[in-house]
């Protein structure tokens, strides 16, 4: 049978390690978490369970995956977040690929939690990742919502069971990370020579709003489809705004 590494980053995950964890219980012959000094209980409940646990300053989200990827055992890695979860269908799929010995570039769909609702809608689903990959061709890419590279022709192979993501606990939670996702990305935009005309930013978040709401159908995920549309389309204005106030900066 073929040997898979589970790798996961983590940084004041108290609430979501223990569930991630327990569901690769039985897949994963090794489990590598690179932490960058969480100040909560991340440490000890992972120290619960037999895993290699390193400690490491935070170099940003490709850099911490690519190195965590390089102290795994295995090459055939599986990528999660501390905030996801195998659901029991994933965990069987991915165990029917390893008995029968054939440990591929495999992708599986996503679905997120969101205030205790799981979204279906709002574009947050399927949002199918390619999460099994060897790391000999493999490189995690970008800043903020990091990419997998792989050299290979090889196409992803799309696995039944969802990956369950525990994103957000309250909208408070949700500002809180939007502020922070829109710092970096309004950054690297400005870094790229972009631009945002304020045309843009008044018409970006009210396109980004009917799309999500109306068009993949947001509103059939009820009052926390409407929250999640609502502050996807302020992150958008906020991205925009942080971009021009970069060029105000300048001036």
């Amino acid at each position: 049978m073929p040997q898979l590494s589970v790798v996961i980053i983590t940084f004041n995950e108290e609430k979501n390690i223990g569930r991630c964890l327990d569901s690769i219980q039985g897949i994963a012959d090794d489990v590598v978490i690179v932490d960058s000094f969480s100040s909560d209980a991340t440490e000890s409940i992972c120290k619960k369970y037999d895993i290699n646990f390193i400690s490491r300053k935070w170099e940003g989200y490709s850099d911490t995956k690519n190195f965590a990827n390089s102290q795994a055992k295995n090459d055939w890695i599986l990528s999660l977040d501390a905030d996801e979860a195998l659901s029991e269908e994933l965990r069987k799929s991915i165990l029917k690929a390893k008995e029968a010995n054939e440990l591929k570039i495999y992708k599986f769909h996503r679905l997120t939690n969101y205030c205790g609702h799981w979204i279906k809608h709002c574009g947050w689903y399927p949002d199918t990742k390619i999460r099994i990959f060897d790391r000999r061709i493999s490189k995690w890419e970008g800043i903020i919502h990091e990419k997998l590279a792989i050299n290979s022709k090889q196409n992803a192979i799309l696995l039944k069971g969802d990956c369950l993501h525990y994103s957000y606990y309250s909208m408070e939670q949700h500002y809180v990370q939007a502020q922070k996702f829109t710092d970096i990305a309004a950054k690297e935009l400005f870094d790229k020579g972009q631009s945002a005309s304020i045309i843009k930013l008044i018409i970006s978040p009210a396109v980004k709003f009917i799309r999500d709401y109306f068009i993949n159908l947001g509103f059939l995920d009820g009052k926390a489809g409407y929250i999640v549309c609502r502050i996807s389309a302020y992150a958008t204005y906020l991205k925009y705004k942080k971009l021009r106030d970069h060029y105000s900066a300048t001036k």
